[in-house]
């Protein structure tokens, strides 16, 4: 059976991993606004707080894993003492690459690994929407020993490195967010799979793309009457299910686009249209340019 999880970890392509060592002290608070980066953060000792816009802030102790596929802004701060209001650390870069915040000569209190990665696939915009927009995982000691993997290798210089990172760094994204005990409300494709009803639609949808899915059709996949499962598909995943299975169409087919390895004939059939003209007028509409003008611009 298919693994939608995995196949969009691996379309979204992972790249260009920056991670560092942060120790800190006392009453602190950093701001960052790298729009677009995955963020992830292993608290290696202490306590801190994590504040992503948007969202309630969120303590986490040592050994706890967060991931932020898609950071807008956030805050990470001391828990105890709380910083004042309006305090801004100015973090020092030492000689060995990794950061101190606070006074050099204090006690170490607060130490994590954090890093950023982005995602190097073009269509990035259609798949980070289906992953929760944050994961936490407590006290797993496999990421804990995957992320200071992913921080060896990319302080390396050894030959594959980036190859080897990018493999790294998609374990490192299926075990956050298939090991995360909280990820919050938030519509997508990890909820769906987490769904007992919903499961089966969602692998079945991955593993024949080409096939001519109703509504109906996944509903008795689902066990659920059609209304029932409508509903039901669109508050958990986000997107009715047309509307998903157009999406995942169009991420396949702009994959094999790229690569350059089908005719516009072969990819038609592959994603379940009839004919490659009904194929065009799709993508056109999807993505602005037809499949023969995207993949020379690709």
């Amino acid at each position: 059976m298919s693994d939608p999880l995995s196949e969009v970890i691996a379309l979204l392509r992972p790249r260009a991993p920056f991670s560092k060592l942060v120790d800190a002290s006392g009453a602190w608070r950093v701001r960052r606004t790298e729009v677009g980066q995955v963020y992830y953060c292993l608290l290696l000792a202490g306590r801190a707080r994590l504040e992503v816009d948007g969202k309630p802030p969120m303590d986490l102790c040592q050994g706890d894993f967060v991931l932020v596929p898609a950071v807008q802004g956030f805050s990470m701060s001391s828990a105890d003492p709380v910083p004042p209001p309006g305090l801004e650390s100015h973090p020092l870069i030492r000689p060995d690459g990794s950061v101190r915040i606070g006074p050099e000569d204090a006690p170490v209190e607060v130490q994590q690994l954090i890093g950023y990665c982005s995602f190097g696939a073009p269509d990035a915009e259609l798949l980070v929407p289906l992953l929760p927009d944050m994961a936490v995982a407590r006290g797993e000691q496999r990421l804990g020993d995957l992320a200071r993997l992913v921080r060896d290798e990319a302080l390396a210089d050894r030959p594959a490195r980036d190859v080897v990172l990018e493999h790294l760094l998609q374990v490192l994204l299926i075990e956050a967010l298939r090991c995360s005990s909280e990820t919050g409300a938030t519509p997508g494709l990890l909820r769906g799979l987490a769904d007992d009803r919903l499961r089966g639609p969602l692998r079945a949808i991955h593993a024949a793309p080409d096939r001519a899915w109703s509504v109906a059709e996944l509903a008795r996949e689902a066990g659920l009457s059609r209304s029932a499962f409508f509903t039901r598909f669109n508050r958990v995943v986000g997107m009715a299910p047309m509307e998903y299975l157009q999406s995942w169409r169009m991420t396949l087919a702009k994959h094999m686009l790229r690569s350059r390895q089908h005719s516009i004939a072969e990819i038609a059939a592959k994603i379940g249209y009839g004919s490659t003209s009904a194929f065009s007028s799709a993508f056109s509409r999807r993505m602005g340019a037809p499949p023969a003008q995207y993949a020379r611009g690709a």
